[in-house]
């Protein structure tokens, strides 16, 4: 094959590029123009500019063919994407045997999870768990606020409070045989008998002693364990008086003593000063092995305006 125009009957043998050469240029080749095909003039027009054809714009003429053949129809207006073509295009599937148009979905493999009852189940028990340590926590909140409301009143007391019916206060002796000592603030009170702080000068924890014991019945009373041997004890107690002497009877296990206990202004106090008449006194006792009961009270025929601090033993007579 040459270039240029040899005479031929068929498209297929004519040069397209024949414009590239002199010789074909001298037959007349042209190079594409916007409205024909590469080769000679008359050529079959084999390619189509970009952008040529259009769908759903408006409708080319239809061109017939340099060598006869079917007019290629166009595609009709409104055709655009999205729309069904015109009849001069067909789908392969509307051809018969030709591959159906299905759209598959998505097919369910039996595995899909279900409510996520594990999760309620687990946040449920949480719920109720953290409920449960807030009542527990507000209850022990309360009883922590009862019981500091209970010793703030204990460890203020004053000459006006009511009379306090402890327990008897008990104490043991200690593993090294020492005998024990007890604040009046541990006593078992009765008859009116109340703990106060107002005049100063006690020894026990606090400042705190035993007053308005100046009444019948009045009474303190310390139950002590563990005394190794019986025989001959001292009770010694510290007290204090307005600046005048006082009595008070002194019972051991139930049993009242022939003398009473001296409670005698042997600080030399002046008259009705309290403050001043804290001194200590001492009687002698017998006790029993293990467990004895000491109480003293305000009985007929006693004087009784005292204030109690300590009570404490030693073993023999002073």
């Amino acid at each position: 094959m040459t270039p240029g125009n040899n005479g031929a009957s068929t498209p297929e043998d004519e040069d397209p590029f024949g414009y590239l050469y002199a010789d074909g240029q001298a037959r007349g080749a042209q190079p594409p123009s916007g409205s024909g095909g590469y080769g000679y003039p008359n050529a079959v027009s084999r390619v189509r500019s970009v952008g040529e054809r259009t769908y759903g714009g408006q409708q080319q003429a239809p061109q017939a063919p340099p060598y006869g053949g079917q007019t290629i129809p166009q595609q009709q207006p409104g055709a655009g994407y999205g729309q069904p073509p015109s009849a001069a295009y067909q789908a392969p599937e509307t051809f018969p045997g030709g591959a159906p148009a299905s759209r598959h979905a998505p097919q369910n493999t039996g595995r899909g999870r279900g409510p996520n009852t594990k999760g309620l189940l687990i946040g449920a028990i949480a719920v109720v768990a953290a409920v449960v340590i807030g009542i527990s926590v507000a209850m022990l909140n309360g009883n922590g606020d009862d019981d500091k409301a209970d010793t703030g009143a204990s460890t203020s007391p004053t000459q006006s409070e009511s009379p306090s019916a402890t327990p008897s206060s008990t104490s043991s002796v200690s593993a090294s045989g020492e005998l024990p000592k007890i604040d009046a603030k541990a006593l078992r009170l009765d008859g009116g008998a109340a703990l106060a702080s107002d005049t100063k000068g006690a020894k026990a924890d606090g400042g705190i002693y035993v007053g308005n014991f100046n009444q019948a019945g009045a009474s303190i009373t310390w139950t002590v364990n563990g005394i190794t041997d019986a025989g001959k004890y001292t009770l010694f107690s510290t007290y204090g008086v307005p600046g005048k002497d006082a009595s008070a009877t002194l019972t051991i296990n139930g049993t009242a003593q022939n003398r009473a206990i001296n409670l005698g202004n042997f600080a030399k106090a002046p008259a009705g000063d309290y403050e001043k008449g804290w001194t200590n006194t001492w009687a002698d006792i017998t006790l029993n092995k293990g467990t004895n009961t000491i109480k003293i009270s305000c009985e007929q025929g006693n004087q009784c305006d005292v204030n109690f601090d300590q009570l404490w033993l030693k073993s023999g007579w002073k």
